[in-house]
């Protein structure tokens, strides 16, 4: 049965350890005038190097990911705003570009995202798993909210620079391993909150 081809971005599912996610997030802003980039549940962040206060709490800014960037985590939600001085930008699946939002992010450095592999290409196989890849970030939808950022599958290898550990291929009925637009679980490789990353 061949794959259904529909990009979610990163999907927050367990530990390196093999404990489930428990839906741990952390707070972090996206800044409404440096940041012209629209985000969505599913993408990789990084960190922005500004800060936000917010209420009564200083929020850290990120923005959507690239290849090649060290992240902080995986976007699971927006903070929606209602009630008085809230717009409707504010109850959005997704971050507008150059808006102010709250997003929650799955930052631990020890959790395994399940994500699409792009169509195209050179079909990974299970023996890839262990290799690193980059990713690609792709258009996400304004209608879900949902990100577009997918596996590349160009380019793996053991190099320690590129963006993505390859843990194992989604085991499951829907996903056909070594067809086109599989699934995996990878592992953030150049993350923010790990030793061998230089600070921004």
């Amino acid at each position: 049965m061949a794959n259904l081809n529909m990009p979610t971005g990163f999907n927050p599912v367990r530990y390196v350890s093999g404990a489930p996610y428990n839906g741990a997030v952390n707070p972090y802003s996206f800044n409404a005038t440096n940041d012209a980039v629209a985000a969505f549940v599913g993408d990789a962040v990084k960190f922005a190097g500004t800060s936000q206060l917010i209420g009564d709490e200083t929020l850290l800014d990120v923005a959507q990911a690239a290849t090649g960037d060290t992240m902080v985590g995986v976007i699971v939600a927006f903070d929606p705003l209602y009630g008085s001085g809230a717009s409707a930008r504010d109850s959005l699946l997704y971050r507008a570009a150059s808006t102010q939002r709250v997003a929650w992010v799955a930052d631990d450095p020890n959790l395994l995202f399940e994500i699409q592999e792009v169509t195209g290409g050179t079909v990974l196989t299970a023996n890839d798993a262990g290799l690193n890849v980059n990713f690609a970030v792709g258009t996400g939808s304004t209608f879900t909210g949902r990100s577009a950022m997918v596996v590349n599958n160009v380019g793996e290898a053991t190099t320690n620079t590129l963006d993505l550990r390859l843990a194992e291929p989604v085991n499951r009925p829907d996903n056909t391993v070594g067809s086109d637009a599989q699934k995996w679980l990878v592992r953030i490789n150049r993350h923010s909150y790990v030793n061998q990353t230089a600070g921004v």
